[in-house]
């Protein structure tokens, strides 16, 4: 299956637009750069100061580098008031913010009202365990390896829905575009499968 920019409604790992989203897992940051390869307009970045590891612009995914506004605030209060800002403007096409504490409830309605006014997609990076209930949806991110080289095995499980159904996928994507396919569960084996008794 190969997908490009604006993902199509039948199409399970695309995210609803107006709306913010939730990924965790120490796959999320590939989630979200996969989402930003798939959404055209501006991406926004937004991450606490004190984090050492920024995305390497170099090995971002085609398309990717040229929209990319990265910004570092100093405290969560800045981080939630820059990640509303950037979801209500109607230029931005995808928001990713890195929060470092658990979202109430009312700042999760906060940034679903600034996400319609907009018409953005936001993507919170959390930490485990740590979303809001006002979130559109959320995602389970890990990665394992994959029999290719340039490759890297991607399992992505859509554990909250507010509009439609749940599931798991697992991904072959390379990192460099947002062309992906769909591995069967045959070719994720590591060993051969054992021959009956």
């Amino acid at each position: 299956m190969k997908t490009h920019f604006e993902p199509s409604l039948g199409d399970p790992l695309a995210l609803v637009a107006a709306r913010v989203h939730e990924a965790q897992g120490r796959g999320r940051r590939a989630f979200a750069l996969f989402q930003a390869a798939r959404i055209s307009g501006v991406i926004v970045w937004i991450m606490p100061a004190h984090i050492p590891e920024l995305p390497f612009l170099g090995a971002l995914p085609a398309g990717v580098n040229e929209r990319l506004h990265l910004f570092r605030t100093t405290g969560e209060t800045d981080l939630l008031w820059s990640v509303e800002e950037a979801l209500r403007s109607p230029a931005v096409g995808l928001v990713i913010a890195e929060p470092q504490q658990s979202m109430s409830l009312t700042a999760g309605r906060r940034l679903q009202l600034a996400a319609e006014t907009g018409q953005t997609r936001g993507m919170m990076l959390i930490r485990d365990d740590a979303g809001s209930n006002a979130a559109e949806s959320r995602w389970v991110c890990e990665s394992s390896p994959s029999p290719a080289v340039d490759s890297t095995l991607h399992h992505w499980s859509l554990t909250k829905n507010k509009k439609g159904t749940l599931g798991a996928w697992v991904l072959d994507w390379n990192g460099t575009s947002s062309d992906f396919n769909l591995v069967s569960e045959a070719r994720e084996r590591h060993q051969p499968a054992q021959a009956p008794g």
